[in-house]
């Protein structure tokens, strides 16, 4: 799912993203969140927002409702007297405000500040339209207000809210450019604001984007890894898939045979009965990550378009609909299974790492080492793999079983949506760097054997692009470089893998 994007002048960005509160996807997200593409707010949408402006104000010079003229949380039942309710919006923000640790980068701010313009577009929040527009004004200029880290059980990021609120009315900081002129927010702005979870969306994406990409890397790598070691193609037949048919498991055999060369129905080996399971499995372990990957991205698309703000605006009812559409529950549980499904991915990639060590499958040295004596050529990777795979495992406890009872009980659940997110985002550099490993090794093994890709197979192009940034020295010398280019090199494996199911 993606919003429509639509070319921009050389020089300026690589084009422009429409925020309808529909169709945002999580490249767009992402696009934003770099500053290679600018927000334009929906016509359609900016009418659909005006309106719940409109009629939230009505509602609440009428009625009770939520956060506008009640306080929130426990105080729920407090109500907000008239000549105080100017004040209540403000007081509200500075409040909420206490977002606490390390401050975020400039990038996941801005994801979120994308999130929020397109869910308030959505229309069922009741805010002020002049605060998109001051969104958009500031994911343009480059502007960020200062957002920290901790705040959030996953029942709404209302302290990073709150912070990009007081922002916007003049009493917090702004990083990166001059912020948008100061919003006048009140009490029908402040709660309309904050009720959401768009840095935990923002995060999401980001974390998916890269990982995504990054699981696809690793399937060049492990084509490589299968070449230098003369594994078997009939892991990947066409007639073992099509006889137990996930749809994951089946694109990863195909887009294996792309990458290798190997025939639907290749013809068995005449040296080992059957590979090791960093090999033979490797179908059935990456395909479940490409799956947890589509789920997730699914859900993603439904929350950034959502109106899911308590209380919900509906002008065609003259009504505020108060509700629990704030609470992430899905997105909790399936960022859980994707990193779970993630580090399953990894531990195939050191398993792999292992057999290139070792010389029954690759007929070499022990370790790939040089021709001097007891040299340990590679062996270090497997320990290095070991211990990023353990931050790894360690970033994949499943966040959703947290628990809060917060607000003198009132709110007696959390998703920890949030902290989900987070350790989304915090496996992406421990991931990288066991792959990296296992890219270092392959190549290595490639090169002492003089085994080549047949010409134009993707698994040659990845090589040769390999070849030409690790360097060729073999003997016993640090690896932290060879490493660290590996894992930067795993971007652009990317395109090659996407290439190979052209």
């Amino acid at each position: 799912m993606s919003s429509r994007i639509v070319d921009a002048a050389p020089g300026v960005t690589s084009g422009l993203v429409v925020l309808d509160g529909i169709a945002l996807g999580v490249e767009d997200v992402v696009r934003l969140a770099d500053g290679v593409a600018r927000p334009v707010p929906g016509t359609d949408a900016t009418k659909r927002m005006t309106e719940a402006w409109d009629a939230a104000r009505l509602i609440a010079a009428t009625g009770r409702v939520y956060g506008r003229s009640t306080g929130v949380g426990a105080n729920r039942n407090e109500g907000v007297p008239t000549e105080a309710a100017a004040g209540h919006g403000l007081r509200l923000l500075r409040s909420h405000a206490g977002a606490i640790g390390e401050e975020l980068p400039a990038r996941q701010v801005r994801a979120m500040l994308a999130v929020r313009a397109n869910q308030l577009l959505a229309g069922g929040a009741g805010l002020r339209p002049s605060v998109v527009t001051a969104l958009c004004e500031a994911l343009e200029s480059g502007a960020y207000p200062v957002v920290n880290e901790f705040g959030s059980v996953g029942t709404g990021d209302l302290a990073a809210l709150a912070q990009v609120g007081l922002a916007l009315v003049g009493e917090h900081p702004w990083r990166g450019a001059e912020g948008p002129a100061p919003q006048p927010l009140d009490n029908n702005d402040a709660l309309a604001l904050i009720s959401s979870n768009a840095l935990t969306l923002g995060q999401s994406a980001l974390a998916l984007h890269e990982l995504r990409g990054l699981l696809q890397a690793t399937q060049v790598v492990a084509a490589l890894s299968l070449l230098a070691v003369d594994g078997s193609h009939e892991a990947y037949a066409a007639p073992v898939h099509a006889a137990r048919p996930h749809r994951g498991s089946a694109e990863v055999a195909r887009r294996m045979r792309e990458l290798i060369g190997a025939e639907d129905r290749p013809t068995p080996p005449l040296g080992r009965i059957q590979d090791p399971y960093g090999f033979r499995c490797l179908p059935q372990i990456h395909g479940p990550a490409h799956d947890a990957a589509d789920a997730l991205e699914e859900v993603i698309a439904v929350e950034i378009n959502a109106a899911a703000e308590n209380p919900l605006i509906c002008p065609e009812d003259m009504t505020a609909y108060h509700h629990g559409g704030f609470y992430q529950a899905q997105l909790a549980l399936v960022l859980d299974h994707f990193r779970l499904a993630l580090t399953q991915v990894a531990r195939l990639s050191t398993s792999r790492l292992s057999t290139l060590n070792e010389p029954a499958y690759t007929r070499l040295r022990p370790f790939l080492a040089d021709p001097e004596p007891a040299s340990s050529g590679v062996m270090i990777l497997e320990y290095a793999a070991g211990a990023a795979l353990g931050d790894l495992r360690a970033f994949s406890a499943p966040a959703s079983l947290g628990h809060a009872v917060l607000s003198r009980g009132v709110e007696e659940q959390a998703s920890f949506a949030s902290l989900a997110a987070r350790q989304t985002l915090r496996v992406c550099a421990a991931y990288r760097l066991v792959v990296g490993c296992e890219l270092v090794a392959a190549v290595r093994a490639l090169r002492q054997r003089e085994l080549r890709p047949e010409p134009g197979l993707p698994a040659g192009q990845a090589l040769e692009l390999a070849e030409t940034l690790l360097d060729a020295d073999q003997a016993d010398r640090p690896l932290t470089e060879d490493v660290r280019a590996a894992a930067g090199l795993l971007d652009r494996f990317t395109d090659i893998w996407r290439g190979s199911g052209a």
